[in-house]
């Protein structure tokens, strides 16, 4: 055969070139999220619309995923948080790690195409304390959007990562921040935002414009000072649910994670947090159901107005959020066709509420509840058991605040007619005793301020808690199967048309399971837990999973509970995996799991008055990052084993004078160098107590 000429040769580059750059133009807009049937494309949170995250795609199936094999790898350096649910469009994944900064890969070969930083740690200020990343990105004709750990929502040129436009969602000197993913519907974009453990927060969504960032509407989800005036019949309705001057406290009710919108009805669905402070004894002394507080809410897409809610927890005050995934489906219920939405939040029930209305169709436990003993289908509203409100003073209720099912999104595969639901095994104690009801007010700044007492000195053993995947049938209201999992935090799940249920774990493992029976099918090496969900897409005609991994997010809050693992921070790494059939790259060597070695300075003489003011210090400030009795989970460094803690020069660089900043740990310039001296104390303790040191001073066990 003759070879093809120069002239030929060009003419194919060039064709091939214009394919590229028409298939790079593909419209995402209304029509493809709400349906794609040929899933090429993961264009939004949850792939589309319904929040499903189920996939069409059967090139990876469930009789040939043995053959799946890593594609590429991307390590991400000098990172922090990695559980961002990526996108993908036009063969190229978009992600955000660290503090929001947005990368675009391309998913056939793992080469970064672009970076974008918004410097969050240079403006974020006290706001860099309460959290530690977002969870995801929304995407709409050729922009792609992240909101800010400052408050900022962003929109990006998809093809370059060049800043189009950036407003401010909050306050500058509120305790609001975004960690959640914003959603894109009918040419704006929607975002809340956390902050109601954090002090006095008024919770509310703002959309919009999605091509010049100006606002189109805003809806509070908790009424503010009836002196001032309601800004809609909703908030004047919501206020005859509360008593006492709750507006002095915020009231909470944030939308820190998840919205769905809803074609079909052309409604978005908040799901809303729990109360500013949590204990209602303080914020709504004289009861009420405080709506919209834990809740379902529906709202007109175009005007934001309100048209129904469904309340999962009537005068919430154990942080059992509703800003768990709300999933659409299509479902036959007693031989009736009903629209309805499947929620899992976190007080241990599953619900399926009919989405027209917003009225229960049905619900049940999923694991251990104790704090109820149903949900009354007559009246939608829960039977709760004595004491479960801590009347008391004290309880432990199950499940934790923590949740049955948290942020870690689950699926819903319509061929198996089951939803795979992340789900844990953890009780939660409550004690107000001591707390002046009456003339509790938070704390200025940004304080963990939740009007319960603290157990920060107690660190939770690595049997408190256990997790599982879990298939549940909606319709039946039962489980079907349920696989163990490590630990308690464990990755959110991806069901598709070939059968499967992909989930990383606390382990380490990505794990591709039957969807019908759970049986295991294939299972691979990360080199490092994950919680973040993975997505698969089609680029150059071929099937890929992606996921990234790194240890991260809340898990060091809970000590030697997620600690177990064996994950250490800036000691394992970060990175997105993309696997496809018949993959042959070798992933990085990595650092096998190890748990922190505690330091000590023998030439420290320890002072019991400083361990107790060092103890106090570290529960009020830094607790929340490097876990309960100085025992990291880890993602932040465990000070115990810190060289930084040991010399105090050292540590008054880091901590009063912001000497790591820019790798995300806070400045707390407000801290003495006398009371950092004390934190000193507290940390070589608890050193020499988990070194076995007997000739420790202090005293001993209590310094937890």
């Amino acid at each position: 055969m003759k070879p093809p000429s120069r002239i030929w040769l060009s003419y194919l580059c060039f064709a091939g070139t214009l394919i590229a750059s028409l298939v790079q133009a593909t419209e995402v807009d209304n029509t493809l999220l709400t349906r794609d049937p040929g899933g090429a494309h993961w264009a939004g949170y949850s792939r589309s619309f319904d929040e499903q995250r189920y996939s069409p795609l059967t090139q990876i199936n469930a009789s040939n995923v043995k053959r799946l094999g890593l594609a590429w790898t991307l390590e991400l350096n000098n990172i922090g948080n990695v559980s961002t649910a990526p996108l993908a469009v036009d063969g190229v994944i978009y992600f955000a790690a660290g503090l929001s900064v947005v990368h675009a890969v391309d998913a056939r070969t793992g080469k970064l195409l672009w970076r974008h930083d918004p410097d969050v740690a240079k403006v974020a200020g006290e706001k860099l304390r309460e959290a530690w990343g977002i969870r995801g990105l929304a995407f709409w004709k050729g922009k792609v959007y992240a909101g800010t750990q400052d408050g900022r929502l962003i929109a990006l040129d998809a093809s370059n990562g060049r800043l189009l436009w950036s407003v401010m969602t909050v306050g500058k000197d509120d305790q609001r921040y975004i960690t959640g993913a914003p959603r894109v519907f009918n040419g704006k974009v929607i975002i809340g935002h956390g902050g109601a453990d954090f002090g006095p927060v008024r919770g509310y969504v703002t959309a919009y414009d999605a091509e010049t960032g100006k606002q189109r509407w805003r809806f509070h989800t908790v009424p503010g000072n009836p002196a001032d005036g309601f800004e809609n019949k909703a908030m004047e309705m919501a206020a005859q649910t509360w008593t006492g001057e709750w507006w002095k406290h915020g009231g909470g009710g944030t939308v820190w994670n998840a919205m769905t919108y809803d074609p079909e009805f052309n409604r978005i669905y908040l799901g809303t947090g729990n109360g500013a402070p949590w204990n209602q004894k303080i914020r709504s002394p004289d009861g009420g159901d405080n709506l919209f507080l834990c809740s379902v809410v529906a709202l007109d897409a175009d005007t934001g107005e309100y048209v129904w809610h469904y309340q999962t927890n009537p005068g919430e005050t154990w942080d059992y959020n509703s800003a768990m995934d709300m999933v659409l489906a299509d479902l036959t219920i007693e031989g009736k066709p009903r629209k309805v939405m499947l929620h899992a939040p976190k007080n241990g029930f599953f619900y399926v509420i009919d989405r027209k209305t917003g009225k229960l169709i049905s619900a049940e436990k999923i694991v251990k509840v104790t704090w109820a003993e149903r949900i009354d289908l007559a009246t939608g509203r829960p039977v709760e058991t004595p004491n479960a409100r801590y009347q008391n003073g004290e309880t432990t209720i199950w499940p934790s605040g923590m949740g049955a099912h948290n942020w870690p999104p689950m699926s819903f595969n319509p061929d198996t007619g089951l939803v795979y639901i992340p789900v844990r095994e953890l009780p939660g104690y409550y004690n107000d005793k001591g707390i002046d009801f009456k003339n509790w007010r938070h704390e200025s700044g940004p304080h963990f301020s939740t009007g319960v007492n603290p157990i920060n000195n107690i660190d939770p053993p690595p049997d408190a808690g256990t997790s599982a995947l879990l298939a549940w049938d909606p319709v039946q209201q039962r489980e079907v199967w349920r696989m163990p999992t490590p630990g308690i935090f464990n990755g959110g799940t991806l069901t598709s048309a070939g059968g499967l249920v992909f989930q990383g774990d606390a382990a380490g493992r990505f794990t591709a399971h039957d969807a019908r029976n759970g049986k295991v099918l294939w299972s691979f090496n990360l080199g490092v837990g994950t919680i973040a969900p993975p997505i698969t897409y089609t680029a150059g005609g071929k099937q890929y999973v992606s996921v990234l991994a790194g240890w991260t997010g809340l898990i060091q809050a809970l000590g030697s509970l997620t600690a177990q693992h064996g994950w250490v921070g800036r000691e394992h790494p970060r990175r997105l995996l993309t696997f496809a059939l018949d993959g042959k790259a070798k992933l990085p060597r990595s650092a096998p799991p190890k748990r922190p070695v505690p330091l000590d300075d023998p030439g420290l003489a320890l002072d019991d008055t400083k361990i107790t003011q060092g103890r106090e210090i570290y529960s009020d400030r830094c607790v929340t990052c490097h876990g309960p009795a100085a025992v990291a989970g880890g993602y932040a460094p465990d000070l115990r084993a810190s060289p930084v803690a040991l010399a105090l020069d050292a540590l008054d660089g880091v901590v009063r004078q912001g000497a790591l900043l820019q790798r995300g740990m806070p400045q707390f310039s407000e801290i003495s160098r006398g009371e950092l001296d004390a934190l000193r104390h507290y940390l070589r303790a608890r050193a020499r107590e988990d070194l076995g040191n007997k000739t420790a001073t202090g005293p001993g066990p209590s310094v937890r």
